[in-house]
Parts: structure tokens; sequence; C-alpha cells
């Protein structure tokens, strides 16, 4: 593993991108395809460079310091249920090949494929810019997500620790916060969790795709095993923390059939409510995700992307505020009713929880408290 200092530099490709390796080991992307950004086109070959069993080189990866001056993000989506959200990285290791966070990388000048998930943009000053922020005169607490592009707990944390540092500033400050992850890493985290959860502060998510170990091997390579992620259910549970269950994605002709065995094993392992998405395709996903089910699933192929445009209007993908997420036609409507269906059958469906804004204080000794006293 390498670092890089500085901020951004849409040169940097150059320097610190891989070379197309399609079906690198241990990666969900099967290429590294050129983001609509650049003004060249890539195109992978194989150039015999294999290794003596026929596969191609595993492929490393680049830690490269994000240079932001602010922590927050921002949206506006009528359809997205919080305003706020925190990633402290960009990029994520767990290469799911689904992932709609990877046209973002496109923008930096590295691509949505390979790069995505093996040049990672990490945030050390975090911390210390979420502070500043809650120290801001005037400052008005809203919940924050942490993990809604890219999951804060992949394995990149484990070693730097940005995720929880952040979640230390937050209790510190009694401000409300919701999480999302695939990762058993959040397990470490419960001692800070479970008393902001205590304290009407805290609420997690847990993604679950599939059941399927295999299928989640190829599709989510360096995820949690979906059995770990049932066990982070329970774990969190036992722990006082609200948990909702996301099946997200759902993938038609891949995935669906398991909505209800699904459920049932998100209830069994204790959790409190569920939601779901429909796979969504923006930009460069679109042509990476076809690559996918080419190599991993041909025999399904074909079947996937049709009901996938049935539900998309005959496109790959529809941007529309209100169908993005749900979909739209026969197909859509189905998968909407059986997920309604099995949330009450196995009691998915209890309130979710508003998060207490009412507790937030800046504590004596922060930057803003000694203000006041000098």
């Amino acid at each position: 593993m390498t670092e890089r200092p500085g901020g951004y530099a849409l040169n940097a490709p150059q320097e610190a991108s891989p070379l197309h390796r399609p079906g690198a080991r241990g990666r969900g992307a099967r290429s590294n395809i050129s983001g609509r950004f650049e003004a060249q086109a890539r195109e992978a070959f194989d150039d015999g460079w294999t290794e003596a069993d026929g596969n191609p080189p595993k492929l490393g990866m680049t830690v490269l310091r994000d240079a932001s001056k602010s922590i927050i993000s921002t949206n506006r989506s009528p359809d997205i249920s919080f305003d706020q959200s925190i990633n402290p990285y960009r990029g994520c290791e767990h290469g799911c090949i689904y992932c709609y966070a990877r046209p973002s990388h496109a923008y930096w000048g590295y691509s949505p494929g390979l790069d995505f998930e093996s040049v990672i943009f990490a945030k050390p000053d975090g911390p210390a810019l979420l502070e500043a922020h809650f120290n801001k005169p005037g400052y008005q607490p809203r919940p924050i997500m942490i993990g809604a592009n890219t999951d804060a707990w992949q394995p990149l944390e484990r070693e730097r620790q940005h995720t929880r540092d952040i979640l230390k500033i937050c209790a510190r400050y009694r401000h409300p916060v919701s999480v999302i992850t695939k990762s058993a890493l959040i397990r470490r985290d419960i001692d800070i969790l479970g008393q902001m959860a205590a304290d009407g502060l805290m609420k997690a998510a847990i993604s679950i795709t599939t059941l399927d170990r295999r299928l989640a091997r190829d599709m989510e390579p360096r995820a949690a095993a979906p059995h770990r992620r049932l066990e982070t259910i329970t774990a969190l549970k036992q722990a006082g923390i609200p948990v909702t269950v996301m099946m997200a994605p759902i993938i038609p002709a891949l995935t669906d059939h398991e909505i209800e065995p699904l459920l049932k094993a998100a209830a069994d392992a204790g959790a409190d409510n569920a939601a779901y998405v429909l796979l969504r395709l923006p930009q460069e996903i679109s042509a990476l995700f076809r690559e996918w089910l080419a190599d991993k699933r041909p025999d399904s192929a074909g079947r996937v992307m049709s009901l996938i445009r049935q539900m998309r209007g005959g496109k790959d993908y529809d941007a529309s505020w209100a169908t993005r997420g749900r979909g739209s036609g026969p197909y859509a409507s189905l998968i909407a009713s059986r997920f309604r269906n099995a949330i009450r059958r196995y009691g998915l469906d209890a309130p979710r929880l508003a998060l207490d804004m009412a507790q937030f204080e800046r504590p004596l000794g922060s930057a803003l408290q000694r203000s006041l006293f000098d």
C-alpha cells in the first residue's frame, strides 16, 4: 500500500492508476473503463502477462490523501431521507459491482472501474473539520448519515480509524447520526454507538444483497459474507441499537427470488425494519455491470438486462427522482408488493426512530466555548 501526499490532481491517474486488468482477482469490476470526463478512451487487451495459473496479477491498492476543506456533503434530493452525509473515504475496497458511487471517481480523473476499488482517498482531517463545523456560530444540528456514498467501515478503516474518530466527535457533541454499512467492522465501534443509541442519538442500517455466499463473493468481493452481516445485526441489537436491514440493490432475475428468505433471516437476527432499492445503473455503471454479467453470470445476463429495461422505461437507467429507487411497470410493482407483504409477515414494519435534535451541545473546552470566555 502506498500513500501520496496532497489533494486531487486531474493528471494523477497517469501516475497512480493501474493498467487495465480484466478479471483482476478479488475485485468486482472486470476492467478499468474510461470515465466520462476523460479526453481519451482506453480499452483493455490481453498482452499475455498472466501468472502461471493463467490468472491476471493481483491488483494492489493506492491510498491518497483527500485534502477537502469540508467534511459534510449536502443534497436536495426529495427521495432521500437525509440531506447531510459524511463519507470518510472516496472509493471503496469492497468492490461491489453495482455501487452507485462508482461514477464519482470519474470526476477526479479516475476510472469508475478498478480504480474505484483500488485507488482510495482517505480523509484524515475529517474529525477536525467536523468539530470546526459543529463550532460555527449559529450551527443548528440536523441528522447526519455516515457512509451514504462509500462504506465508512471498508477494510482501510481497520488501520486508519477515521470513521471511529468522527463518531467520537459526534458523541462528544451529542450530535444525532445514522450509519449504513455492509461491514462487520462496525462491531468494533459498538462502545460508542451503543451509548449514543441509548441517548436516542443514533440508528444503523445493514445492507444485505443476497444470502448466496458464492454470488456475494462474485458481486461484492471484499465485503463481509452474508452470515457475518446477519451476525452484525444481532450484535448491534444486543447493544440496544435500532437496526434496519437494507436489501440494496434488488437485482431482477438474480436476487429478487431471495426477498422473502432474506427478510426472514434479517428478522430472525433481530432487525427492526427493512427497506430496499432497485438496482441502479447510472453513467459508467451500466457498462461495468453488463461486463460483469457477461463474465460471471452469462446464462442470466440477457434476462437480467431485459427485466431492468422493463422497469426503466426501456433504458438501462432512468434517473427520475420518483422512480429511480423503485422502478416502474408490472415487474417493479410485483417486487414492491412482495416486499411490503414480507415485512408485514416477518414483523419488519416497526416505526423508524426519530433522532433527538435537542441534545446537541458544545463541550467545555471546544473552540467556541473558549472564545466566549476569552
